[in-house]
């Protein structure tokens, strides 16, 4: 399993709008093949925050989502309304358990 997580600290003035794009991009990824799960919270400490947290089944669905032409253009867009870099980290993770409390 691939794991994705994304900082993007958006500009005040752009808040709403990147918000918007955030979830419509979650809404999207969610439907293509491979994707387990694909989310974006606020931060609770900085309101102009925006995580991410994305779960794929391997490296070839990261690829092909990569180059989905919306993906693509949702970077773009943020970048324009970003007040710090745009921070994404893949990592491979293999889950060693479950725990439910």
């Amino acid at each position: 399993m691939i794991v994705i997580t994304g900082d993007v600290e958006l500009k005040p003035e752009h808040r709403e709008a990147g918000i918007k794009l955030c979830r419509e991009h979650s809404d999207r990824s969610r439907k293509e093949p491979g994707c387990i799960s694909h989310d974006c919270t606020i931060d609770l400490e900085n309101d102009n925050m925006v995580r991410f947290i994305e779960r794929w089944d391997d490296m070839d669905a990261v690829q092909v989502h990569f180059q989905v032409p919306e993906a693509l253009g949702m970077v773009e867009a943020l970048s324009a309304m970003k007040s710090a870099p745009f921070v994404i980290r893949l990592f491979d993770a293999t889950p060693l358990d479950e725990i439910s409390a």
